[in-house]
């Protein structure tokens, strides 16, 4: 009798021109609009990196008009 091993799921860390983030799983083509940041792994991993570098939840757009970076 063989042991099945359950692997988890990998995912890519995405974010599109408004610097929003998500996970997208791998293997999966990334929607138009959004690219890898370079970082993949677990679920968890991937959301403490986007915790960690998504700190103001406005889109990009928003910023810029509010005279902010």
């Amino acid at each position: 009798m063989s042991e099945s091993t359950t692997t988890a799921p990998e995912y890519d860390v995405v974010v599109n021109d408004e610097e929003q983030y998500s996970i997208w799983a791998v293997g999966r083509a990334v929607p138009a609009g959004w690219h890898a940041v370079g970082v993949s792994g677990t679920k968890e991993k991937c959301l403490e990196h986007v915790e960690e570098v998504w700190t103001d939840m406005r889109p990009k757009s928003l910023r810029l008009a509010m005279g902010e970076n």
